[in-house]
């Protein structure tokens, strides 16, 4: 039996070398895999690096022919090479030749090997390369022989990247030039300031420890540190969003006092590798198994144990605790956040750091962070990829979500467009601040309700701030989803509660729970659905639930407490399902009552038109619907078969079009044959062009982010309603040019102000 190859002190110490050599990247890698195979007793090592067209060259190897070198390549799902590259994970193979997925390549020399180990290289969550070890005699590799490798493949990340940097036919590791990005707008604005990266970044040299045992202590030292903050998180005020942090930081609490944990990460570093090695490599794993993961739920709980990897490291830093600590600084040198993802309880941190922007190189479907940033108010970019290896702490950045662009390292001229719409933003903020007490009323005498969608506390703050007529949609599933347990009766009480008490003789419309398809209850064990916008989801999901349903209306009825009580159901279908739930409503009305607790003075009951089919089964809810309420986010994406979280097809299609006006028009004079007050919420609402469409066919309340209120109320103050409905009617039905163009031909003829221009 060969020997077994644990790391050896020796090793460690002759990569430290080589690492830290001054040398060219390929005589590194040569350097690294001639000592790895030396000292390990395998007649083979290689290095393949995944390539920028994803195929995967070998770069260095000691034992297959030299010749090879920069030669072969494999793609991305080829050879056994090719299949740790797809999985992230290890391979060990006692007999490779024999292995269904083996690619022969002779110009290798590897005909005389048999046993075969292979491990991923991994950075930023991504593999990268591949590191391989072979032996002539068939055997199995041993379990610690698996995480010796996999450790000197996380030492050689660094080296790898490098490497791939220097063969790249891109500038060189560390430009300077000034690079532009485009990607997704999650909150409108601008920002400027200096990049502070999020996620800890483990030097190299800092991998192995001398004393073994001293390290354990010191990261025993840390993991308490760990605890004892989010203790303090716990007991200090956390109500900036309801019972949003303290139950996810109850979460993590859990995670963070789990033995099991603890026990691996000690194990790791008694090895020989450093704390921060031993966490960076639980977070590596982390990441990987992230990556290959579709089920919403477990991505869920391998991004908590990520973000709990990252809250270590920077314990064992030193940074955890100022890292959000505010700061008095200038314009010029606040700070752009740039982090991979980031949990909205991360995100609370920052409240008080007085952050220019945020840059999230990745963006969820659902994001619970860009919600909360858009109620903070921090310009916000998500969707750029590989964003860490373009900045560098301290390099100028522009953030630019009013067109969703990034700058990095910008130009002067840059700068100077970046300080004149700066000035023209805050000059235009002013005007929609002077415009807060004055009525949304058109020019002709119109008066239009322009309300809020919120979920959050600091969305109450915005109710205020905009002067906005109430709250026409308050999502009241967020509560849920951010919880690894589920709300307890008192806590939604509580929310409730002081949403009404904020609001005041303002009406607010509580929505009830939007769960199912992407929006997965914490434990939840549902199936993965392929279309899951269309799956069990809305009504559907709370009507099968009718434990979890009721126990969400009686809090609701119990936070009324006497008072005026508006729900409304998300996405009805059929009348059936209205009255279901209405009747759901009605029996918890009747069992608080029962038992001493005030019913509403006065109750309204809606539903949320998302599906087209409820539009042409409104007669048959006449009588029983108090409102309906036309929820466009929904809507649109079933009226066109165009996912809205897709970019690619939701962007093509367009609420300002012939059909979509024509079946808004059917839908609002069917509810005024049928005396239905309706109104329409959604993003679209907020945007003064396609608010201008919405109100010229009739409708007289929308519901939209804070943001929108401002622009959408200046608009109107502009308009003679009746010119431009009649103008409107003639373009939806009687015209055939580009209905848009057409519709911004109107708006610039009767003088409506829809841009800053």
């Amino acid at each position: 039996m060969p020997q077994s190859f644990s790391v050896p002190r020796l090793l460690i110490n002759r990569l430290r070398d080589v690492m830290a050599g001054d040398m060219e990247a390929d005589t590194r890698l040569q350097r690294v895999v001639t000592l790895i195979a030396g000292t390990m007793v395998a007649d083979v090592c290689s290095i393949y690096r995944r390539t920028d067209d994803d195929q995967l060259e070998l770069v260095a190897t000691e034992g297959l022919s030299l010749d090879a070198v920069h030669q072969t390549r494999l793609a991305i799902d080829e050879g056994l090479v090719g299949q740790i590259a797809l999985s992230g994970e290890p391979l060990s193979i006692q007999d490779a030749p024999r292995h269904p997925a083996f690619s022969y390549r002779p110009e290798t020399g590897e005909d005389p090997y048999h046993a075969f180990l292979g491990v991923p290289i991994l950075r930023g969550g991504r593999v990268i390369g591949v590191l391989t070890v072979q032996n002539r005699t068939e055997r199995v590799y041993e379990e610690d022989e698996v995480d010796s490798l996999q450790t000197i493949a996380m030492v050689l990340a660094e080296v790898v990247a490098a490497e791939a940097t220097t063969t790249s036919s891109a500038s060189p590791s560390r430009d300077v030039r000034s690079v532009t990005l485009a990607g997704r707008i999650l909150c409108d604005g601008l920002g400027l300031g200096e990049a502070r990266l999020h996620d800890v970044v483990v030097s190299p040299a800092r991998y192995f420890t001398e004393d073994p045992d001293a390290e354990v202590a010191r990261l025993r030292r840390a993991l308490k540190e760990l605890n004892a903050q989010l203790d303090r998180m716990l007991a200090s005020d956390v109500g900036a969003i309801f019972g949003e942090p303290r139950e996810v930081l109850e979460a993590f609490k859990m995670l963070a006092s789990d033995p099991v944990w603890a026990i691996r990460l000690e194990e790791v570093v008694r090895t020989g590798l450093s704390a921060e090695a031993a966490v960076d490599r639980s977070r590596r794993e982390h990441r990987t198994k992230l990556e290959n993961a579709h089920d919403p739920y477990l991505r869920e709980r391998l991004n908590d144990l990520e973000d709990l990897d990252n809250r270590l490291l920077r314990v064992l830093s030193g940074s955890m605790e100022s890292h959000a600590n505010g700061r008095d600084k200038s314009e010029e040198t606040r700070e752009v956040l740039i982090a991979r993802r980031l949990g909205p309880a991360e995100l609370l941190e920052y409240r008080q750091s007085g952050l220019a922007a945020i840059i999230l190189e990745e963006v969820a479907p659902s994001s619970h962070t860009a919600i909360v940033a858009r109620a903070m108010g921090i310009p916000t970019i998500g969707g750029l990829g590989g964003l860490s290896a373009l900045v560098a702490p301290g390099d100028q950045v522009i953030v630019d979500a009013e067109q969703g662009t990034l700058h990095i390292r910008p130009d002067q001229s840059l700068l100077d467009a970046y300080q004149t719409r700066s000035v023209l933003r805050t000059e235009r903020q002013a005007a929609f601040q002077a415009l807060r007490d004055q009525p949304s009323r058109t020019r002709d005498g119109v008066d239009i309700k322009l309300m809020l969608n919120a979920g959050l506390a600091i969305d109450l703050e915005s109710m205020d701030a905009t002067g906005a007529d109430g709250i026409g949609l308050f999502r009241t599933e967020f509560q849920f989803l951010v919880s690894d347990t589920l709300p307890k009766m008192e806590a939604q009480i509580d929310l409730y509660k002081q949403v009404l008490d904020h609001a005041g003789s303002r009406p607010v419309h509580f929505r009830t729970l939007d769960l199912g398809g992407d929006k997965l209850l914490p434990n939840s064990t549902d199936q993965f659905e392929e279309n899951p916008a269309l799956g069990w989801r809305s009504i559907r999901f709370a009507l099968d639930r009718p434990g979890l349903f009721r126990r969400q209306l009686r809090a609701l009825v119990r936070a009324a407490d006497g008072g005026s009580l508006s729900v409304m159901f998300p996405m009805v279908t059929i009348a059936e399902e209205f009255f279901e739930a209405k009747a759901l409503l009605l029996d918890e009305i009747e069992w608080s009552k029962q038992r001493g607790y005030a019913e509403p003075c006065e109750l309204r009951v809606g539903a949320m038109l998302e599906a087209p089919a409820f539009a042409y089964g409104l007669q048959d809810v006449a009588g029983e619907v108090d409102f309906v309420s036309v929820g466009t986010n929904d809507l649109l994406q079933f009226f066109h078969a165009a996912d809205r979280m897709v970019p690619r097809v939701s962007e093509r299609y367009d609420l300002v079009s012939r059909p979509v006006m024509r079946f808004l028009d059917f839908t609002l004079k069917e509810c005024a044959r049928l005396d239905i007050p309706v109104s329409v919420c959604g993003e679209v609402a907020s945007r003064p062009l396609e608010a201008l469409c919405l109100l010229g066919l009739g409708f007289r309340t929308l519901s939209m982010p804070a943001a929108g209120v401002g622009p959408v109320k200046r608009m109107l103050r502009s308009v003679d309603m009746s010119a431009f409905s009649e103008a409107l009617n003639k373009a939806i039905h009687t015209s055939n040019g580009e209905f848009r163009n057409e519709v911004l031909a109107i708006a610039e003829l009767q003088n409506i102000v829809l841009t800053d221009s």
